[in-house]
């Protein structure tokens, strides 16, 4: 019998939803359950694809081609379980649904409404899919109180009566603010969270609470009161030095006893946590350090870049160091020296991204990090312009370009105009729609044998996510082969590069496909394993 959790957030957006999500996913298979978590975002957008990232962070990438939140990453880095197009869901595609099955006449001639039509097809959402799994979590983005989310909780409140009180519980998280001129925590931003959350029918089981202080016994048991729950009910959820702590520390507050006990659960598991604390062992006392550079476009912004500083991160692990992250706007190198920047890193990254500005500077970092022997990862558009450096500096090349930005006489990076996905041949053009097109998912890739990423991933073929619409040019690869760039990585049909090395240099790869979104901190991703080892020898150099 598969059981569903709602979790729910009040009060102010950013309070660690799809982190309280993906921990509490976590704690519940370290019990032996097995999970699958979802995502409702309240937004009209089809999908996050066409947003900004400035807007809405970066955009997860899943194995089957779907552009969805960045919570989808929380969720797979905790729990290990690879989310799906049908893990993530808006209220653009919902009506999209709807309407299409109205046009079709589906609906028999009834006149469409938002009950029960639209709630009715979030219903079919959640629960497709589900049989086979213990628990299924479903967050809802956004904070109770929202115009927008109202259709998600009013669907939710439905599937508590449909699926009765064995199989449907509530979590709230909600913000207990301190307030330093009082010298005390408020409970009233919780209390009337709560009460806008009862309004539309939905009663609160477990109640997290955001906050930066420890919260005494006596407001638990205010909130407990105020807020119709039982007080061990009332979860502190307080600010950890590593999100891998969060696991733990909700275990000790009790979250996953309070689940089990609510289902009637309580003795049917104990939690098996060593995996956990020796994460959160390599991630607070580590045995070093670091510097690596992120050279990108979207540093103001560090949701921009989620999955890249967490797979940094679980590189650490594997090395037992921690690594500080050294955000760098590209634009500066454009009106300064980079190794003004640079001299004390001890790697380079240059991240995905679309649009021209920046792109000199990234240009720069690249060719920083090649002339100065300094390790260096491009990923997607990083690897473009690591292709482009190379076709201007070793190559003989000075007019190389992306055709992204308009027309160039030396197209090394061009629009991928069709690609083999399987047996299915996928085309696009200029004109093709922005949302959606890309190529998107998981495809394979043959590696060169005796090339360095052959020895790192040790298999011939491997399979890696892809987010791009340009792709670097392979009549262009004789020449930057002979100037010192090999292209290591190749699609399956020898049609579109994948990866490029620069052999003689201590660390120096360029990938087209986004590595980062398979990184767990328990199985750390291998190219970022093998960047931070890298990294660590340089460290030892300088």
């Amino acid at each position: 019998m598969t059981r569903f959790i709602f979790i729910t957030g009040g009060v102010v957006s950013s309070l660690g939803k799809g982190l309280a999500s993906a921990a509490l996913g976590a704690l519940l298979q370290s019990r032996g359950y097995t999970v699958r978590l979802r995502k409702l975002d309240p937004y009209i957008n089809v999908d996050p694809g066409t947003m900004s990232p400035y807007q809405h962070g970066e955009v997860y990438v899943t194995d089957d081609g779907a552009e969805t939140d960045l919570d989808l990453g929380h969720y797979e880095r905790f729990t290990g379980v690879p989310a799906t197009k049908q893990d993530n869901v808006t209220t653009g595609r919902i009506y999209q649904t709807v309407i299409g099955k109205e046009r079709r006449g589906d609906y028999l001639g009834a006149t469409v409404q938002v009950i029960p039509h639209i709630t009715d097809a979030i219903k079919e959402f959640v629960l497709d899919g589900a049989d086979g799994h213990d628990f299924v979590l479903v967050e809802i983005g956004g904070t109770v109180g929202d115009i927008e989310s109202l259709p998600f909780l009013e669907a939710i409140r439905q599937l508590g009566n449909d699926l009765g009180r064995d199989r449907a519980l509530y979590v709230h998280l909600t913000l207990m603010p301190y307030v330093a001129a009082a010298g005390e925590l408020k409970t009233k931003p919780t209390q009337h969270s709560v009460k806008e959350l009862r309004s539309i029918g939905i009663q609160p089981d477990i109640l997290l609470c955001r906050s930066e202080h420890e919260i005494p016994l006596s407001e638990r048991k205010k909130i407990a009161l105020f807020c119709n729950v039982r007080e061990e009910s009332v979860i502190p959820a307080l600010d950890v030095s590593s999100i891998y702590e969060v696991p733990i520390k909700y275990h000790e507050e009790g979250l996953d006893e309070q689940v089990l006990k609510i289902f009637r659960m309580e003795k049917d598991s104990v939690p098996k946590l060593a995996r956990w604390t020796d994460i959160a062992q390599r991630a607070t006392k580590p045995e070093g350090r670091v510097k690596i550079a992120v050279v990108g476009k979207y540093t103001q912004l560090l949701d921009a870049y989620k999955s890249l500083s967490e797979a940094l991160t679980h590189g650490g692990f594997a090395n037992n160091v921690k690594v500080d992250l050294d955000w760098r706007d590209s634009e500066i190198f454009e009106r300064e020296n980079p190794a003004v920047y640079l001299e004390d890193v001890h790697g380079i990254l240059v991240p995905g991204g679309f649009g021209e500005r920046g792109v000199a500077g990234k240009i720069e970092a690249v060719r920083f990090s090649r002339e100065r022997k300094v390790p260096f990862f491009g990923i997607c558009f990083g690897m473009q312009m690591a292709v482009i450096e190379a076709a201007r500096n070793l190559a003989g090349l000075p007019n190389a370009y992306s055709s992204e930005f308009g027309e160039t006489k030396e197209p090394v990076v061009g629009l991928i105009t069709e690609w083999m996905q399987g047996n299915v041949r996928h085309e696009r053009n200029e004109s093709s729609d922005k949302g959606g097109t890309m190529r998107l998912g998981s495809y394979a890739c043959d590696l060169a044998e005796g090339s360095r990423v052959r020895d790192i991933y040790g298999s011939e073929r491997i399979n890696e996510r892809h987010r791009h619409r340009y792709e670097v040019n392979i009549t262009y690869r004789e020449q930057l082969e002979k100037a010192g760039l090999l292209f290591s990585g190749m699609s399956p049909d020898r049609t579109l590069p994948e990866i490029v090395e620069i052999p003689d240099h201590p660390w120096f790869i360029g990938v087209q496909f986004h590595p980062e979104l398979k990184s767990k901190p328990f199985d750390p991703h291998p190219l970022f394993a093998s960047f931070i080892r890298a990294a660590v020898e340089q460290s030892r150099l300088m």
